[in-house]
């Protein structure tokens, strides 16, 4: 059982060790070592391995945390952002992304759902093509608004919803179809993940 940061240093007396038998030494130094292990202050062996905290997106057209400019909403062009993101793990054979609003009234609506982007690939230009297949072999899936490609914000008026871009990096192609939803992305993807990352804007009419 893993034991907290104030074990870890009452712990550290060594003249409790001492007197400790040898067994009991050997059951110390180990929680001793997990604690180490799993401190804020040391790398996990995910972020040694390339895990999920070493992938990061941004864009160019809002921070995170904040609002996305009408231009990529469904009261302008509709145009997809650009998103641009650091290097992924280097066994990573492709890339995914899933846009989905959490806070649709009728539950989360996903706004897009892309795949089989070649792992080399760093960045999505602004306004994306809405077509099943991209020149980079990159294909799209149907969102809920039963289109393919990038559909934007267009939630009802209240209190701004939450945009969540999510990206992550994979050690195979899905192979699927154009068209796939995002339960279906999200099957294929399952076990295949090395790093995930997330971008998240708001949107409020």
């Amino acid at each position: 059982m893993l034991k907290s940061p104030r074990f870890c240093a009452a712990t550290g007396s060594r003249k409790r060790v001492q007197e400790m038998s040898a067994h009991r030494k050997i059951a110390v130094l180990f929680d001793l070592f997990v604690c180490i292990c799993l401190s804020p202050s040391g790398k996990s062996f995910a972020q040694e391995k390339g895990g999920t905290m070493s992938l990061q997106i941004s864009s160019a057209a809002f921070s995170a945390g904040e609002a996305i400019p009408r231009k990529f909403t469904c009261d302008g062009p509709d145009a997809s952002p650009q998103l641009k993101w650091n290097d992924p793990p280097t066994n990573t054979q492709s890339i995914a992304l899933i846009m989905d609003d959490p806070d649709a009234p009728g539950g989360t609506w996903v706004h897009w759902v892309l795949y089989d982007l070649p792992a080399n690939n760093r960045e999505l230009s602004e306004g994306v093509a809405k077509q099943e297949q991209l020149p980079s072999g990159a294909r799209q899936g149907r969102n809920d608004f039963g289109k393919i490609g990038y559909g934007g914000p267009c939630p009802p008026p209240g209190k701004p919803h939450r945009y969540f871009f999510k990206l992550y990096a994979l050690d195979a192609k899905l192979g699927l179809k154009a068209g796939a939803t995002k339960a279906d992305v999200e099957r294929a993807m399952k076990g295949h993940v090395l790093a995930q990352t997330e971008l998240i804007g708001k949107y409020g009419r």
